[in-house]
């Protein structure tokens, strides 16, 4: 194994142990293709992908991908016998099977929580693994496995992350049960009280009050009219 390789891989394992918390021991989920490539090739995978990923891996692959092998006859018999080795996930294909890359690919939905790795040399599941951030890619060129760079959907991820733009689940899972710790979450059905705004003066009091007519204002005027009859009858 060369040395440029293994720095190669181990600052990519960095970058996704790092950034979507992959640990030991590593999911590696493998189909069809790359089985039959290591054959090709004579690679002992389970004796050297842990030592190019820089510690334990499990081999896995799902009924879909075994059932596929098994369609397509004799001339992929020494793959299926490899992946008859490897540890079988459950997928959501029990009685309908799919193709091997569709399978694969409904396994890393809704973030890749089980934190798979998938080796194929199929490059259409290669390209739609890259739409996806966080999914390591394997791969073999001539006699040796390649971890693949993370791809610019990855990077996004982590840049969106870095400036703070987004928040993976579990840190916000995190967030809600360091708030309840604290008592900064309030129970549920607990209504604020509504603080009572100080009130202005009533309008009713305001209003001007209207002065009564006393009998004193009357009597000039009556006074004044019976003087003008007086000079009248004169």
């Amino acid at each position: 194994m060369g040395v440029t390789r293994q720095k190669h891989a181990k600052k990519i394992m960095g970058f996704y142990k790092n950034n979507f918390q992959f640990r030991e021991p590593f999911q590696v989920l493998l189909d069809g293709t790359f089985c039959q490539a290591a054959l090709r090739n004579k690679i002992q995978i389970r004796e050297q992908l842990p030592g190019y990923l820089g510690g334990a891996a499990q081999l896995c692959t799902t009924r879909c991908v075994i059932k596929e092998l098994e369609s397509l006859g004799k001339a992929l018999y020494g793959a299926k016998l490899i992946a008859q080795r490897f540890q079988v996930r459950s997928c959501s294909h029990h009685k309908n099977p799919v193709s091997g890359s569709t399978c694969l690919l409904s396994m890393i939905e809704d973030g890749n929580p089980h934190h798979f790795f998938i080796a194929t040399q199929d490059q259409e599941l290669s390209n739609k693994v890259k739409r996806k951030p966080g999914i390591p890619l394997l791969f073999i060129i001539q006699n040796t496995m390649v971890l693949d760079k993370p791809s610019p959907k990855s990077l996004a991820f982590v840049q969106k992350l870095q400036t703070n733009q987004l928040v993976p689940e579990y840190q916000k899972q995190s967030i809600v049960e360091l708030k309840e710790k604290e008592g900064l979450v309030k129970q549920e059905g607990e209504k604020r009280r509504k603080r009572k705004r100080a009130g202005g003066p009533n309008p009713l009091s305001c209003l001007k009050k209207k002065k009564k007519k006393t009998q004193e204002g009357q009597e000039p005027s009556a006074e004044k009219k019976k003087r003008r009859k007086r000079k009248r009858n004169r």
